[in-house]
């Protein structure tokens, strides 16, 4: 009896965790722009950002995850940091776990398949951590950034690379 409840239990456990991932969606320009600043706080500089770039996904219920291409020429974070990322609910990155807060990321190649990808603190400018972004196939039109619901694939897509993520929270 003990070990059906349990199943029980677990299951539903499952269930709720994957209907909650389900509930996330693409967030709308409008949705976007209330929370996308026009110029992000860098370390000790406003950076602007291009709001063309943007992309997020809302729960519906006022959480995001959202980013958005800086515009660094000109700035100390010239070729450190190429995005604005913010998120209202713990997130995991391919392995680096990101609480609520805002971020910045840059990236290099690290060979033709695959970018390392650097998060800093936004306001701090302090590492956290590198993440690899894999060649993703079969992602459709190629964007300069797009985070994907997580019913579609789970994807924070750079270009043709992808950040596999899962939110936590």
């Amino acid at each position: 009896m003990k070990k059906l409840a349990f199943l029980a239990l677990a299951s539903a456990l499952a269930f709720a965790a994957h209907v909650q991932q389900d509930q996330w969606r693409a967030a709308t320009d409008s949705e976007l722009k209330s929370i996308i600043p026009a110029r992000a706080q860098v370390e000790k500089e406003r950076i602007e950002t291009e709001f063309r770039t943007a992309s997020g996904i809302t729960d519906g219920k006022g959480h995001y995850v959202a980013g958005v291409v800086l515009i660094t020429a000109g700035y100390s974070a010239e070729g450190k940091y190429s995005h604005f990322f913010l998120t209202q609910t713990p997130i995991r990155l391919d392995g680096l776990t990101l609480a609520p807060g805002n971020y910045v990321f840059g990236w290099k190649r690290a060979s033709d398949d695959a970018l390392d990808v650097r998060f800093y603190e936004a306001e701090t400018g302090k590492y956290l951590g590198t993440v690899k972004a894999e060649r993703a196939s079969h992602i459709g039109r190629i964007q300069s950034f797009l985070i994907q619901p997580p019913s579609e694939k789970p994807l924070i897509l750079i270009g043709r690379f992808g950040i596999p993520y899962k939110i936590t929270g």
